[in-house]
Parts: structure tokens; sequence; C-alpha cells
């Protein structure tokens, strides 16, 4: 299973972004707990799912970059 790619985060809108940031933080919650009780069958959706929780960081702290900086009309 390849790693995501950053293309796809950048196509959602915001709504959908924060509601994704969410569930791949949930989800890293759920694989934290199944290594803890010893029930983790895929080791790798550690990196799968840290990369991806990376990603849409990423393009969440860009549009807020992009939103806070003024204009060239407002200079």
């Amino acid at each position: 299973m390849p790693l995501p790619k950053i293309s796809e985060a950048r196509e959602l809108t915001d709504e959908k972004l924060a509601e994704e940031i969410i569930a791949v933080k949930k989800q890293l919650f759920q694989l934290r707990l199944q290594k803890a009780t010893r029930q983790l069958d895929k080791p790798h959706q550690f990196r799968h799912a840290r990369h991806r929780l990376a990603q849409l960081l990423t393009v969440e702290a860009e549009r807020k970059q992009v939103a806070s900086q003024p204009t060239q009309e407002e200079k």
C-alpha cells in the first residue's frame, strides 16, 4: 500500500480537511491502543497514519498562512 499523496489533501475543502484530521488522530489512537494490547496486525499503518496527519496539518497551515497574508490591495 503506497503512502498517500499530498495532492489528495490539497483537493479537500476546509471542512473535509478538519474532519480528516480528526479521523486520522482517532485512527492513531486506536492503533496505539491495539499496540498496547498486542492486537496490532499491521504495524506499517502507524507510518501511513502519521504521514497522512503530517500532510493534512501542512495543508491546513499553508491555508492559514495564505489567509493571514495581506493582499497587494491592502498594502
